[in-house]
């Protein structure tokens, strides 16, 4: 597998920027879980976050917007511990064990941010904009698994097989922590994240090339 390319280490102004957000995400979670999303007002997040009014718009647009940096930043772990397999191990190994990582994490800061997404899963259903914004980083997760994906199953990968395979292991994570949520299949066996992300990804794809297997 390539080296991604190296990018300069981040200031200390950006990383409190993106630790201040990140904070305000986990309180915009935990209120739209609690309450619902038509219930809290970008007001009820900043005082939850302890700030004003004024610095939360500085930092999103709407009070939706905020739990960007939670959604993201799970998204961006995975792809990321994904981006570090080597080349030539079968697309849906790598799948199923980023997955099972990524939604098996036992520390404490995993823990807590499964624990968010969960009870935001809940909301999401709720209110349209806030269903946009989960949409979108969808989106976005697609094209960066098409990337990294296009990378381990190297040049000669048909790009169809690449593409599909992105769209198996988006919609496998995305249905296992949907599934996870609902409160009529929560907590039953068989029902972890980690392991109904695993079951998609192998019913998703079984009809790629034996290369991808």
């Amino acid at each position: 597998m390539s080296d991604p390319t190296p990018q300069a280490p981040r200031s200390l102004t950006e990383r409190r920027k993106a630790q201040t957000q990140l904070e305000i995400a986990r309180c915009a979670a935990e209120l739209f879980s609690e309450r619902g999303a038509n219930a809290v007002t970008a007001e009820d997040i900043a005082t939850a976050a302890g700030i004003g009014l004024r610095t939360f718009y500085r930092y999103f647009r709407t009070k939706e917007d905020a739990v960007t940096p939670l959604l993201a930043g799970g998204v961006s772990d995975w792809i990321d511990d994904l981006a570090r397999t080597p080349r030539g191990t079968p697309v849906v190994e790598a799948l199923e064990a980023s997955a099972r990582r990524a939604l098996s994490r036992s520390d404490r800061t995993g823990v807590e941010s499964l624990r968010l997404s969960r009870g935001l899963m809940r909301a999401v259903p709720t209110d349209p904009a806030l269903e946009s914004v989960w949409f979108r980083i969808v989106n976005e997760t697609e094209e960066s698994l098409v990337a990294v994906l296009g990378d381990l199953m190297g040049p000669d990968a048909d790009s169809l097989d690449v593409r599909l395979a992105a769209v198996a292991g988006n919609t496998a994570m995305r249905m296992a922590i949907r599934t996870w949520a609902d409160p009529a299949t929560a907590d039953t066996p068989g029902t972890s994240p980690a392991d109904i992300a695993v079951r998609c990804i192998r019913t998703l794809t079984a009809g790629l090339g034996p290369s991808a297997g």
